[in-house]
Protein backbone atom coordinates (compact mmCIF):
# COMPACT_ATOMS: atom_id res chain seq x y z
CA UNK A 1 0.00 0.00 0.00
CA UNK A 2 2.94 1.82 0.65
CA UNK A 3 4.18 1.46 -2.82
CA UNK A 4 0.57 2.75 -4.38
CA UNK A 5 0.94 5.81 -2.14
CA UNK A 6 4.04 6.79 -3.02
CA UNK A 7 3.17 6.22 -7.07
CA UNK A 8 0.20 8.82 -6.92
CA UNK A 9 1.98 11.22 -4.77
CA UNK A 10 4.65 11.19 -7.32
CA UNK A 11 2.06 11.04 -10.73
CA UNK A 12 -0.08 14.18 -8.93
CA UNK A 13 3.49 15.87 -7.93
CA UNK A 14 4.39 15.36 -11.66
CA UNK A 15 1.02 16.68 -13.31
CA UNK A 16 1.12 19.97 -11.30
CA UNK A 17 4.78 20.03 -11.72
CA UNK A 18 4.35 19.99 -15.29
CA UNK A 19 1.61 22.55 -15.53
CA UNK A 20 3.76 24.64 -13.77
CA UNK A 21 6.97 24.42 -15.70
CA UNK A 22 4.65 24.83 -19.05
CA UNK A 23 3.03 27.75 -17.82
CA UNK A 24 6.90 28.97 -16.43
CA UNK A 25 7.92 28.92 -20.36
CA UNK A 26 5.01 30.38 -21.99
CA UNK A 27 5.50 33.42 -19.92
CA UNK A 28 8.76 33.24 -20.61
CA UNK A 29 8.71 33.10 -23.75
CA UNK A 30 6.83 35.97 -23.55
CA UNK A 31 9.14 38.26 -21.62
CA UNK A 32 11.32 37.08 -24.81
CA UNK A 33 8.90 37.94 -26.99
CA UNK A 34 8.55 41.45 -26.01
CA UNK A 35 12.04 42.25 -25.82
CA UNK A 36 12.40 41.18 -29.29
CA UNK A 37 9.90 43.61 -30.32
CA UNK A 38 11.38 46.10 -28.38
CA UNK A 39 14.46 45.68 -30.06
CA UNK A 40 12.94 45.47 -33.80
CA UNK A 41 11.34 48.66 -32.86
CA UNK A 42 14.46 50.47 -32.63
CA UNK A 43 16.08 48.79 -35.16
CA UNK A 44 13.41 49.85 -37.66
CA UNK A 45 13.66 53.55 -36.21
CA UNK A 46 17.19 53.66 -36.19
CA UNK A 47 17.09 52.07 -39.77
CA UNK A 48 14.90 55.14 -40.75
CA UNK A 49 17.03 57.73 -39.16
CA UNK A 50 20.07 56.40 -41.06
CA UNK A 51 18.60 56.26 -44.34
CA UNK A 52 17.67 59.95 -43.94
CA UNK A 53 21.35 60.67 -43.18
CA UNK A 54 20.04 61.78 -39.74
CA UNK A 55 17.91 64.16 -38.34
CA UNK A 56 18.16 67.51 -37.46
CA UNK A 57 16.64 69.58 -34.16
CA UNK A 58 16.60 72.86 -33.13
CA UNK A 59 19.04 73.14 -30.59
CA UNK A 60 16.79 74.72 -27.68
CA UNK A 61 18.40 74.99 -23.89
CA UNK A 62 18.91 71.18 -22.79
CA UNK A 63 19.71 69.91 -26.18
CA UNK A 64 23.35 68.92 -26.74
CA UNK A 65 25.44 68.94 -29.44
CA UNK A 66 26.93 65.37 -30.43
CA UNK A 67 30.61 65.85 -30.12
CA UNK A 68 31.30 62.92 -31.82
CA UNK A 69 29.93 63.61 -35.42
CA UNK A 70 31.60 65.66 -37.81
CA UNK A 71 29.64 69.11 -38.82
CA UNK A 72 26.92 68.26 -36.88
CA UNK A 73 25.20 71.58 -36.97
CA UNK A 74 24.31 74.10 -39.53
CA UNK A 75 22.49 77.91 -38.77
CA UNK A 76 19.06 78.48 -40.54
CA UNK A 77 18.48 81.72 -42.26
CA UNK A 78 16.16 82.71 -39.57
CA UNK A 79 19.39 82.39 -37.14
CA UNK A 80 18.04 79.06 -35.31
CA UNK A 81 20.34 76.65 -34.85
CA UNK A 82 20.03 72.61 -35.50
CA UNK A 83 22.20 70.03 -34.27
CA UNK A 84 22.33 66.36 -36.03
CA UNK A 85 20.82 63.57 -33.84
CA UNK A 86 22.17 60.28 -35.69
CA UNK A 87 21.20 56.75 -34.99
CA UNK A 88 23.45 56.00 -31.79
CA UNK A 89 21.86 59.75 -30.24
CA UNK A 90 18.69 59.01 -30.93
CA UNK A 91 18.43 55.82 -29.60
CA UNK A 92 20.10 56.89 -26.07
CA UNK A 93 17.40 60.09 -26.07
CA UNK A 94 14.29 57.70 -26.91
CA UNK A 95 16.35 55.22 -23.75
CA UNK A 96 16.52 58.44 -21.69
CA UNK A 97 12.68 58.98 -22.07
CA UNK A 98 11.07 55.21 -21.93
CA UNK A 99 13.13 54.75 -18.45
CA UNK A 100 11.83 58.12 -17.18
CA UNK A 101 8.30 56.02 -17.74
CA UNK A 102 9.60 53.36 -16.36
CA UNK A 103 8.73 51.44 -19.73
CA UNK A 104 12.30 49.93 -21.04
CA UNK A 105 16.03 51.00 -21.41
CA UNK A 106 17.93 50.73 -24.43
CA UNK A 107 21.49 50.68 -24.63
CA UNK A 108 23.86 50.91 -27.80
CA UNK A 109 27.23 49.68 -27.48
CA UNK A 110 30.85 47.90 -29.06
CA UNK A 111 34.40 46.43 -27.63
CA UNK A 112 34.97 49.61 -30.17
CA UNK A 113 32.69 52.15 -29.09
CA UNK A 114 33.60 55.80 -30.35
CA UNK A 115 32.02 57.28 -27.60
CA UNK A 116 32.68 56.29 -23.91
CA UNK A 117 29.06 56.24 -22.45
CA UNK A 118 28.37 53.49 -24.80
CA UNK A 119 31.16 51.10 -23.52
CA UNK A 120 29.47 47.50 -22.64
CA UNK A 121 28.85 45.83 -18.93
CA UNK A 122 29.93 42.54 -18.26
CA UNK A 123 26.30 40.64 -19.51
CA UNK A 124 26.57 43.26 -22.82
CA UNK A 125 30.48 42.07 -23.35
CA UNK A 126 30.11 38.58 -22.60
CA UNK A 127 27.56 38.97 -25.24
CA UNK A 128 29.09 40.85 -28.05
CA UNK A 129 32.11 38.20 -27.85
CA UNK A 130 29.30 35.67 -28.27
CA UNK A 131 27.66 37.38 -31.41
CA UNK A 132 31.54 37.29 -33.31
CA UNK A 133 31.18 33.02 -32.82
CA UNK A 134 28.03 33.20 -34.52
CA UNK A 135 25.01 33.57 -31.87
CA UNK A 136 22.03 35.58 -32.49
CA UNK A 137 20.93 36.41 -29.40
CA UNK A 138 21.62 37.11 -25.68
CA UNK A 139 19.18 36.92 -22.26
CA UNK A 140 20.11 37.40 -18.90
CA UNK A 141 18.05 38.32 -15.52
CA UNK A 142 19.48 40.38 -14.04
CA UNK A 143 18.63 41.88 -9.63
CA UNK A 144 18.95 45.61 -9.04
CA UNK A 145 17.99 46.50 -5.18
CA UNK A 146 14.69 44.79 -5.24
CA UNK A 147 13.86 44.52 -8.56
CA UNK A 148 14.48 42.08 -11.47
CA UNK A 149 15.61 43.03 -14.62
CA UNK A 150 14.88 41.19 -18.36
CA UNK A 151 17.71 41.62 -20.84
CA UNK A 152 17.99 40.89 -23.87
CA UNK A 153 20.49 41.86 -26.57
CA UNK A 154 21.25 41.40 -29.93
CA UNK A 155 23.83 42.09 -32.49
CA UNK A 156 23.88 45.06 -34.84
CA UNK A 157 25.28 44.65 -38.37
CA UNK A 158 26.97 47.05 -40.65
CA UNK A 159 25.23 48.31 -43.28
CA UNK A 160 25.97 51.36 -46.29
CA UNK A 161 24.25 53.86 -43.89
CA UNK A 162 26.78 52.82 -40.59
CA UNK A 163 29.98 53.39 -42.64
CA UNK A 164 29.62 57.80 -42.75
CA UNK A 165 30.83 57.26 -38.99
CA UNK A 166 31.95 54.05 -38.34
CA UNK A 167 34.32 53.34 -41.52
CA UNK A 168 37.22 54.57 -39.77
CA UNK A 169 37.33 52.08 -37.76
CA UNK A 170 37.72 49.25 -39.89
CA UNK A 171 34.05 48.17 -40.41
CA UNK A 172 32.99 46.62 -43.12
CA UNK A 173 29.05 45.79 -44.65
CA UNK A 174 27.94 42.64 -42.95
CA UNK A 175 30.82 42.62 -40.19
CA UNK A 176 29.27 42.87 -36.42
CA UNK A 177 30.02 46.25 -35.23
CA UNK A 178 28.21 46.43 -32.12
CA UNK A 179 24.67 45.08 -30.10
CA UNK A 180 21.82 46.40 -29.08
CA UNK A 181 20.64 45.68 -25.41
CA UNK A 182 16.72 45.88 -23.95
CA UNK A 183 16.32 45.65 -20.27
CA UNK A 184 12.54 46.31 -18.69
CA UNK A 185 11.41 45.52 -15.32
CA UNK A 186 9.64 41.90 -14.94
CA UNK A 187 9.52 42.19 -10.76
CA UNK A 188 5.53 41.40 -11.14
CA UNK A 189 6.06 38.58 -13.58
CA UNK A 190 8.49 37.14 -11.07
CA UNK A 191 6.32 37.76 -8.02
CA UNK A 192 3.34 35.96 -9.80
CA UNK A 193 5.76 32.81 -10.87
CA UNK A 194 6.68 32.58 -7.58
CA UNK A 195 2.68 33.01 -6.32
CA UNK A 196 2.19 30.35 -9.26
CA UNK A 197 4.58 27.89 -7.71
CA UNK A 198 3.48 28.35 -4.33
CA UNK A 199 -0.32 27.50 -5.50
CA UNK A 200 0.17 24.94 -7.57
CA UNK A 201 3.03 23.54 -4.59
CA UNK A 202 -0.39 23.85 -2.03
CA UNK A 203 -2.39 22.22 -4.70
CA UNK A 204 -0.10 19.25 -4.92
CA UNK A 205 -0.03 19.06 -1.49
CA UNK A 206 -3.69 19.45 -0.82
CA UNK A 207 -4.29 16.74 -3.74
CA UNK A 208 -1.88 14.24 -2.59
CA UNK A 209 -3.57 14.77 0.86
CA UNK A 210 -7.05 14.13 -0.23
CA UNK A 211 -6.47 11.30 -2.92
CA UNK A 212 -4.30 9.40 -0.28
CA UNK A 213 -7.16 9.53 2.07
CA UNK A 214 -9.94 8.54 0.11
CA UNK A 215 -6.96 6.01 -1.07
CA UNK A 216 -6.40 4.99 2.62
CA UNK A 217 -10.16 5.14 3.77
CA UNK A 218 -10.87 2.79 0.55
CA UNK A 219 -7.96 0.35 1.86
CA UNK A 220 -8.85 0.71 5.52
CA UNK A 221 -12.30 -0.30 4.36
CA UNK A 222 -11.58 -2.80 1.95
CA UNK A 223 -9.34 -4.82 3.89
CA UNK A 224 -11.94 -4.96 7.49
CA UNK A 225 -13.89 -6.58 4.46
CA UNK A 226 -11.41 -8.80 3.86
CA UNK A 227 -11.17 -9.86 7.75
CA UNK A 228 -14.42 -9.99 7.96
CA UNK A 229 -14.68 -12.51 4.74
CA UNK A 230 -11.89 -14.45 6.23
CA UNK A 231 -13.19 -14.48 9.60
CA UNK A 232 -16.46 -15.56 7.95
CA UNK A 233 -14.65 -18.20 5.68
CA UNK A 234 -12.29 -19.26 9.03
CA UNK A 235 -15.80 -19.78 11.43
CA UNK A 236 -17.44 -21.65 8.68
CA UNK A 237 -15.04 -23.88 8.74
CA UNK A 238 -15.45 -24.89 11.94
CA UNK A 239 -18.99 -24.35 11.91
CA UNK A 240 -22.41 -26.54 11.49
CA UNK A 241 -24.19 -24.39 8.76
CA UNK A 242 -27.47 -25.74 10.52
CA UNK A 243 -27.43 -25.30 14.41
CA UNK A 244 -23.98 -22.62 14.52
CA UNK A 245 -22.52 -25.28 16.86
CA UNK A 246 -19.08 -26.15 16.47
CA UNK A 247 -18.73 -28.95 13.63
CA UNK A 248 -17.37 -32.28 13.61
CA UNK A 249 -13.93 -31.81 12.21
CA UNK A 250 -13.59 -29.09 14.35
CA UNK A 251 -15.07 -31.18 17.54
CA UNK A 252 -12.02 -33.54 16.88
CA UNK A 253 -9.35 -30.75 16.84
CA UNK A 254 -10.93 -29.41 20.11
CA UNK A 255 -11.14 -33.06 21.92
CA UNK A 256 -7.42 -33.98 21.07
CA UNK A 257 -6.14 -30.71 22.45
CA UNK A 258 -8.34 -31.28 25.97
CA UNK A 259 -7.25 -34.74 25.70
CA UNK A 260 -3.33 -33.44 25.55
CA UNK A 261 -4.04 -31.09 28.36
CA UNK A 262 -6.02 -33.05 30.92
CA UNK A 263 -3.11 -36.00 30.11
CA UNK A 264 -0.49 -33.27 30.44
CA UNK A 265 -2.11 -31.80 34.14
CA UNK A 266 -3.47 -34.80 34.72
CA UNK A 267 -7.26 -32.75 35.35
CA UNK A 268 -10.48 -34.51 34.33
CA UNK A 269 -12.00 -34.53 31.18
CA UNK A 270 -15.52 -36.17 30.31
CA UNK A 271 -17.51 -36.15 27.27
CA UNK A 272 -21.54 -36.07 27.00
CA UNK A 273 -23.05 -37.92 23.83
CA UNK A 274 -26.42 -37.11 22.88
CA UNK A 275 -28.92 -38.41 20.52
CA UNK A 276 -32.18 -36.95 19.80
CA UNK A 277 -35.17 -39.68 20.56
CA UNK A 278 -37.55 -40.86 17.47
CA UNK A 279 -36.44 -38.26 15.52
CA UNK A 280 -36.72 -40.09 12.35
CA UNK A 281 -40.35 -39.96 12.96
CA UNK A 282 -40.17 -36.00 13.14
CA UNK A 283 -38.90 -36.09 9.57
CA UNK A 284 -41.09 -38.96 8.68
CA UNK A 285 -44.58 -36.67 9.92
CA UNK A 286 -43.54 -33.46 9.35
CA UNK A 287 -40.85 -33.26 6.71
CA UNK A 288 -36.92 -32.81 6.51
CA UNK A 289 -37.47 -28.73 6.96
CA UNK A 290 -39.45 -29.42 10.62
CA UNK A 291 -36.70 -32.03 11.10
CA UNK A 292 -33.89 -28.90 11.04
CA UNK A 293 -36.16 -26.26 13.10
CA UNK A 294 -35.58 -29.05 15.72
CA UNK A 295 -32.23 -29.83 15.20
CA UNK A 296 -31.18 -25.84 15.45
CA UNK A 297 -33.55 -25.46 18.41
CA UNK A 298 -32.00 -28.46 20.37
CA UNK A 299 -28.69 -27.42 19.76
CA UNK A 300 -29.83 -23.52 21.24
CA UNK A 301 -30.99 -25.15 24.19
CA UNK A 302 -27.68 -27.15 24.88
CA UNK A 303 -25.57 -24.28 23.99
CA UNK A 304 -27.58 -21.95 26.21
CA UNK A 305 -27.70 -24.11 29.50
CA UNK A 306 -23.78 -25.33 29.42
CA UNK A 307 -20.82 -23.71 30.67
CA UNK A 308 -18.74 -21.13 28.68
CA UNK A 309 -15.56 -23.13 28.47
CA UNK A 310 -17.75 -26.35 27.66
CA UNK A 311 -17.46 -27.41 23.84
CA UNK A 312 -20.86 -28.16 22.44
CA UNK A 313 -20.73 -29.78 18.84
CA UNK A 314 -22.91 -31.12 16.31
CA UNK A 315 -21.26 -34.92 15.94
CA UNK A 316 -23.76 -35.78 12.98
CA UNK A 317 -27.59 -36.37 12.19
CA UNK A 318 -29.63 -36.07 15.04
CA UNK A 319 -26.58 -36.35 17.26
CA UNK A 320 -24.30 -34.30 19.66
CA UNK A 321 -21.68 -34.69 22.11
CA UNK A 322 -20.46 -32.10 24.84
CA UNK A 323 -16.63 -32.06 26.07
CA UNK A 324 -16.46 -30.92 29.33
CA UNK A 325 -12.79 -30.06 30.95
CA UNK A 326 -12.34 -29.98 34.56
CA UNK A 327 -15.21 -32.13 34.95
CA UNK A 328 -15.39 -36.20 36.29
CA UNK A 329 -18.19 -38.35 34.85
CA UNK A 330 -20.75 -37.97 37.74
CA UNK A 331 -20.16 -34.40 37.69
CA UNK A 332 -21.00 -34.34 33.69
CA UNK A 333 -23.56 -36.65 34.30
CA UNK A 334 -25.10 -34.33 36.35
CA UNK A 335 -25.32 -31.70 33.87
CA UNK A 336 -26.32 -33.82 31.16
CA UNK A 337 -29.31 -34.83 33.13
CA UNK A 338 -30.17 -30.90 33.35
CA UNK A 339 -30.07 -30.75 29.68
CA UNK A 340 -32.41 -33.90 29.30
CA UNK A 341 -34.93 -32.46 31.91
CA UNK A 342 -34.81 -28.78 30.18
CA UNK A 343 -35.13 -30.36 26.30
CA UNK A 344 -38.09 -32.82 27.77
CA UNK A 345 -40.24 -29.48 29.00
CA UNK A 346 -39.56 -27.25 26.16
CA UNK A 347 -42.10 -27.37 23.34
CA UNK A 348 -40.67 -26.93 19.99
CA UNK A 349 -42.34 -24.21 18.51
CA UNK A 350 -43.32 -24.37 14.45
CA UNK A 351 -46.01 -23.98 12.06
CA UNK A 352 -48.96 -26.06 13.20
CA UNK A 353 -48.47 -28.36 15.99
CA UNK A 354 -45.64 -28.18 18.13
CA UNK A 355 -43.28 -30.73 18.79
CA UNK A 356 -41.45 -32.02 22.07
CA UNK A 357 -38.66 -33.83 22.24
CA UNK A 358 -36.73 -35.93 24.65
CA UNK A 359 -32.71 -37.00 24.40
CA UNK A 360 -30.57 -39.97 25.76
CA UNK A 361 -27.24 -39.34 26.46
CA UNK A 362 -23.94 -41.56 27.14
CA UNK A 363 -21.26 -39.79 29.94
CA UNK A 364 -17.79 -40.82 29.80
CA UNK A 365 -14.51 -39.30 31.38
CA UNK A 366 -10.72 -40.01 29.91
CA UNK A 367 -9.70 -41.15 33.29
CA UNK A 368 -12.47 -44.17 33.70
CA UNK A 369 -11.83 -45.50 29.36
CA UNK A 370 -9.90 -48.40 28.77
CA UNK A 371 -6.78 -47.84 26.26
CA UNK A 372 -7.12 -50.99 24.30
CA UNK A 373 -6.04 -49.90 20.92
CA UNK A 374 -6.00 -46.62 19.11
CA UNK A 375 -5.35 -43.14 21.11
CA UNK A 376 -7.04 -41.79 24.12
CA UNK A 377 -9.55 -39.68 22.48
CA UNK A 378 -10.63 -42.57 20.51
CA UNK A 379 -11.12 -44.51 23.46
CA UNK A 380 -13.27 -41.79 25.14
CA UNK A 381 -15.46 -41.43 22.27
CA UNK A 382 -16.21 -45.45 22.30
CA UNK A 383 -17.28 -45.15 26.15
CA UNK A 384 -19.33 -42.14 25.71
CA UNK A 385 -21.04 -44.19 22.32
CA UNK A 386 -21.05 -47.36 24.64
CA UNK A 387 -22.97 -45.08 26.97
CA UNK A 388 -25.46 -43.59 24.72
CA UNK A 389 -26.34 -46.88 23.01
CA UNK A 390 -26.92 -48.30 26.80
CA UNK A 391 -28.98 -45.64 26.88
CA UNK A 392 -31.23 -46.18 23.80
CA UNK A 393 -31.55 -49.80 24.55
CA UNK A 394 -32.92 -48.89 28.05
CA UNK A 395 -35.81 -47.34 26.95
CA UNK A 396 -34.62 -43.90 25.95
CA UNK A 397 -34.77 -40.48 27.22
CA UNK A 398 -31.68 -41.19 30.26
CA UNK A 399 -28.21 -40.31 31.40
CA UNK A 400 -25.72 -43.24 31.41
CA UNK A 401 -22.59 -43.57 32.89
CA UNK A 402 -19.87 -45.67 31.47
CA UNK A 403 -17.80 -47.71 34.01
CA UNK A 404 -14.69 -49.27 32.64
CA UNK A 405 -13.98 -51.47 35.78
CA UNK A 406 -16.99 -53.46 35.68
CA UNK A 407 -17.89 -52.98 32.28
CA UNK A 408 -21.00 -51.75 32.79
CA UNK A 409 -23.28 -49.11 31.67
CA UNK A 410 -25.21 -47.34 34.82
CA UNK A 411 -28.36 -45.10 34.32
CA UNK A 412 -28.26 -42.08 36.41
CA UNK A 413 -30.30 -42.43 39.56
Amino acid sequence: MIQVCLVVSLFIFGLYLGTYLRDKELIQDQITTSAKAHFQNIILTRMWNAMHGGVYVEKKPGVETNPYLDNPEFTAMDGRVFTKRNPAMMTREISELAAKKGIFKYHITSLKPLNPNNAPDEFERTSLKSFELGELHATTEEPRDDLTFFRYMAPLETTEACLACHAKQGYKVGDVRGGLSVSFDITSTKKALAKNRNIVLGLTAFSTAMVLGVFLFCSIRLMRQLQAAHAEIASLAITDELTGLTNRRQFFTRLSEEVDRASRYDTELSLIMIDLDHFKTVNDTYGHPAGDIVLAEIARLLLANVRASDIVARYGGEEFVILIPAMKAADAAKAAEKLRMIIEVNAIIMEGPSINMTISSGVADFKSVKLEDGSLKDALIRAADKSLYQAKESGRNQVVIYKAAKEKHLPLV
